[in-house]
């Protein structure tokens, strides 16, 4: 059976991302930094897809916590054949304002997080000939945002990083995409205004926040056989707004 590797998958998109593959029939590794207690509720969930799911903790912009779980994950399931890397943070403020740190936490779990657990898990999908990565990148690393000077870079980077490396490992029949999606609703969406909710539905053409469901759906597109000839492509789920 084939195994996906999903960052930051306790919550939110990520958590959904795992859902879904786990009902496709993969076998999941539910990759987290933190202990909480909706782990063991994920991992019964998966499980009554009559597939496995292995807990790896680890926080992604330490390289040697990348290293570590991958392996974990490796001798655990048998194999990684879908990576997808989602785990990110935001801290937004304008640039005038943002203190170094908050630049560099943001960069370094989004992107360099993004190379130290792909690093980890290119060796092992080289070896077998096979594989596919998906990044989670953001309509804002495409478009930009005030106030998102650190996460927009970040995001930007992780397409630049996708169409890269598709470029280096097609030969082996690994595949990278990338998926940027744009207003999802979320934990963090959920706190807003419902005037807010509102004015921002008015500027996406199809009229409405996206899902996480509509987000995970493709993600499972791009892992699927039925996306067999796409790689180095970056998947808006966006409602239209960047059209």
């Amino acid at each position: 059976m084939a195994v996906a590797l999903i960052t930051g998958a306790t919550r939110g998109i990520g958590k959904q991302i795992a859902l879904t593959l786990s009902k496709a029939g993969f076998d999941i590794a539910i990759n987290y930094r933190k202990e909480n207690d909706e782990l063991a509720t994920l991992k019964g969930e998966i499980e009554e897809n009559k597939v496995k799911c292995l807990l790896v903790q680890g926080d992604v912009s330490n390289f040697e916590d990348c290293e570590r779980f991958v392996k974990e994950t490796v001798e655990g399931l048998g194999s990684i054949d879908v990576l997808v890397n989602n785990a990110g943070i935001t801290k937004d403020m304008l640039l005038m304002r943002m203190k170094k740190e908050d630049f560099e936490q943001v960069i370094d779990t989004n992107l360099v997080g993004t190379f130290n657990v792909t690093k980890n898990v290119i060796t092992y999908m080289m070896k077998a000939r096979k594989g596919n990565i998906v990044n989670i990148a953001s309509v804002v690393g495409i478009s930009g945002n005030a106030g998102q000077t650190n996460y927009a870079a970040s995001k930007a980077g992780i397409i630049g990083f996708t169409k890269s490396l598709a470029k280096e490992v097609a030969s082996r029949n690994i595949r990278v995409n990338a998926v940027a999606p744009g207003f999802i609703q979320t934990n963090m969406t959920d706190v807003l205004k419902d005037e807010i909710k509102a004015e921002i539905a008015k500027n996406i053409p199809l009229g409405r926040m996206g899902t996480a469901e509509d987000v995970a759906n493709a993600v499972k597109f791009l892992v699927s056989e039925e996306s067999s000839y796409i790689t180095g492509q970056v998947l808006q789920v966006d409602g239209g707004m960047l059209m």
